[in-house]
């Protein structure tokens, strides 16, 4: 989780240079960098795990209190209603927030169970829920010890998606888009092709388009995958998160950290 929330604030600020950013060596905080829906709507699903609550209820609580996070338009109005149900999308918003479901659950069944649960309220279009599921299996499969080619391989499987592509062979063509369908492959495609926490964070940002969420969903994998962020890193994006969403993230670890 904690890897999300790195990379949804390193991606934060190259976002903004749409298409054109397409480099692996940038500084990884600059004075442009900040938390955004990533990270709120992740650790609302953190909360709602913590808590045993309902996870549209969590999310649509958090989302209400950090109202200028960057949400989407359509997630922005359900958001303001008390009544709106979910309204079919297949946006990468359920994949960006599922990060937790890995984390805390001890199987393969019930992480697709949860993913599909967490992603719902909102987005319960078929893509939309193949993304969180993949994205929280993976997770799950990385904190658990699969290797790289069994986490490929079984994402393959379940889902469809082509995850043998390099970074380098992504890259060039790659332009924003923030479907699952557009984001998730790519997203783990650069986990895999990686060496380090860094290193999939860099990657994914560099295919450059919908950078946080993009480094949002491969930081979560790589710190399940490598053992960790690198302490100055998460020393670094825990100053730029309010206390009431550190405690939360704190409080999820203690229950949750393997």
């Amino acid at each position: 989780m904690l890897g999300a929330i790195c990379g949804d604030i390193i991606g934060s600020v190259y976002e903004r240079s749409g298409n054109s950013f397409k480099q692996e060596d940038f500084p990884l905080f600059s004075p442009g960098c900040r938390f955004t829906d990533d990270s709120v709507l992740t650790l609302a699903v953190a909360w709602a795990i913590l808590q045993g609550e309902d996870y549209g209820q969590a999310i649509r609580s958090f989302a209400r209190k950090w109202p200028r996070a960057g949400y989407g338009g359509s997630f922005y109005a359900w958001m303001r209603s008390d009544t709106a149900g979910p309204y079919y999308s297949f946006g990468n918003g359920s994949a960006m927030r599922v990060s937790p479901v890995g984390f805390a659950f001890d199987s393969a069944e019930e992480v697709l169970l949860q993913a599909s649960q967490s992603a719902s309220p909102t987005h319960n279009h078929p893509e939309g829920i193949k993304g969180a599921q993949a994205t929280a299996l993976a997770v799950f499969m990385a904190r658990t010890g699969a290797s790289k080619p069994e986490i490929a391989g079984e994402i393959t499987r379940l889902f469809g998606y082509d995850l043998s592509r390099t970074t380098e062979q992504i890259r060039p063509g790659y332009s924003f888009d923030v479907t699952c369908q557009g984001s998730v492959p790519e997203a783990l495609c650069v986990f895999l092709d990686s060496a380090g926490f860094e290193d999939a964070v860099r990657k994914a940002v560099s295919l450059g388009g919908d950078t946080d969420t993009q480094a949002a969903i491969a930081g979560a994998v790589a710190e399940a995958f490598y053992g960790g962020v690198p302490a100055a890193i998460a020393q670094k994006a825990l100053e730029y998160l309010p206390v009431e969403l550190k405690q939360i993230m704190e409080q999820f670890y203690q229950k949750y950290a393997q």
